[in-house]
């Protein structure tokens, strides 16, 4: 699969699958997923005999596995699952699983560019981490978080570097964490190390660290900043310096700190989340501007609107001038966009997505187990049994939308005028 300009943009509905007669291949359906282009359709299901196996548009793949999980699709179209092949686990791409075996294997990470993806395994009692089915020469006594360069050439995870006796406090720390990449750990060790983030270049690397029990700070390429904090949450990159912004919890308050200097000047009583528009000229996060209420701040500027619940991480518009997010109030979700949400709350709600032009938003929602498309802050259209992300096209003159209803699977492309 190429590009979203590479894709079939010809206006239409089509039926790619029917998930009714697909259920006659199995005795039970595991999971779905469905391609980014909205052209496959996929379903694991166990079979009459006990194994798994994979249907794609309603064809069975020749493929059993003893155990399988975490069917998805990557950013190319590359169908990927975690699969057990005599008592071994694996990854299978596209049916194939690698030649590499573990005692197990989880946590799949594809590349920004989809052209990686990596997995943590066990093997030999050593933990590591394989990517495109190649192996670290080293492997670890733990392991945690896997990150993988945007062009998926390098792959980092926080591992134990020691191996620890039972209830061995002092032994814990004195350091015992580091940060591997590519295979080779950080020559210095620390209490804790958490959620690595590789610069958008993949040749800077940085971590959460613990350096004691109360102290806390960003290293960078194994280069701890300065200074020490009561608490950090995950580092990002700058996309075009380089630098590195975290939020940094000071003088029992918390803001956001770059290359270990602020960068925000309010303080908030709590800050996580943050995001750079794509062009790096604005950062948004979110944040608790008062106890127990949450928003977005942009440039430090908090929206006027607060939520009592839960706000998810802001979503950047293209241009960079309009930013969005998931909010909760009163157990119930919606988008609210600059700060004004939706007039309508749902059950549940996932990412908004907007146009090229940032005019337009479109999110899936669910309400009573039925789920629908928010175009702009309203529902359109009807509910369906399931909907999938839907996708802007390059101009985006037209959307496809990806959907089940009546046991069917539908691809539908549309002009965005008759969404809205």
């Amino acid at each position: 699969m190429t590009g979203i300009e590479h894709w079939d943009w010809q206006v239409g509905k089509a039926v790619i699958a029917d998930l009714g007669r697909i259920r006659r291949d199995f005795a039970a359906v595991e999971e779905l997923a469905v391609s980014p282009d909205g052209q496959k359709f996929a379903v694991l299901g166990r079979t009459q005999t006990g194994s798994f196996a994979v249907s794609v548009n309603g064809q069975v793949l020749p493929e059993s596995f003893e155990l399988a999980w975490s069917l998805r699709f990557s950013p190319l179209g590359k169908l990927i699952l975690l699969v057990r092949v005599d008592d071994e686990w694996t990854l299978a791409v596209d049916g194939e699983p690698w030649t590499e075996r573990f005692e197990y294997a989880w946590n799949p990470v594809f590349s920004a560019d989809g052209h990686s993806v990596a997995v943590a395994y066990k093997k030999d009692m050593q933990y590591g981490v394989a990517v495109n089915g190649n192996t670290w020469e080293e492997g670890f006594a733990g392991l945690r978080d896997i990150c993988v360069s945007p062009d998926g050439s390098r792959a980092a995870a926080t591992v134990q570097v020691d191996a620890l006796a039972e209830a061995d406090v002092e032994g814990f720390f004195e350091g015992v964490w580091s940060l591997a990449v590519d295979g080779k750990a950080w020559d210095k060790k620390f209490v804790n190390v958490w959620n690595p983030a590789f610069s958008s270049d993949g040749v800077a690397v940085a971590a959460e660290i613990r350096t004691a029990i109360q102290d806390y700070t960003i290293a960078t390429n194994a280069e701890p900043w300065p200074s020490r904090y009561g608490g950090v949450w995950s580092p990002l990159f700058h996309p075009r310096d380089g630098s590195v912004v975290a939020p940094v919890r000071r003088d029992g308050r918390w803001t956001l700190y770059k290359n270990d200097a602020p960068v925000w000047e309010r303080l908030y009583y709590q800050v996580w989340l943050q995001r750079f528009s794509p062009d790096g000229s604005r950062l948004a996060a979110v944040v608790s501007p008062e106890f127990a209420r949450w928003t977005i701040a942009v440039d430090d500027k908090p929206w006027n609107r607060t939520f009592s619940e839960m706000v998810l991480a802001p979503v950047f518009s293209p241009d960079g001038r309009r930013v969005a997010a998931l909010v909760k109030e009163n157990d119930s979700w919606t988008v609210a966009v600059d700060g004004a949400p939706a007039g309508e709350s749902f059950d549940m709600a996932w990412d908004p997505v907007f146009s090229p032009c940032g005019g337009h938003t479109l999110a899936r929602v669910r309400r009573d187990g039925r789920h629908a498309l928010l175009v702009d802050g309203r529902k359109t259209g009807a509910f369906y049994e399931m909907v999938w992300d839907p996708v802007f096209s390059r101009d985006g003159g037209h959307v496809l939308l990806k959907y089940m209803e009546d046991g069917k699977y539908y691809r539908h492309v549309l002009p965005i005028g008759e969404l809205l």
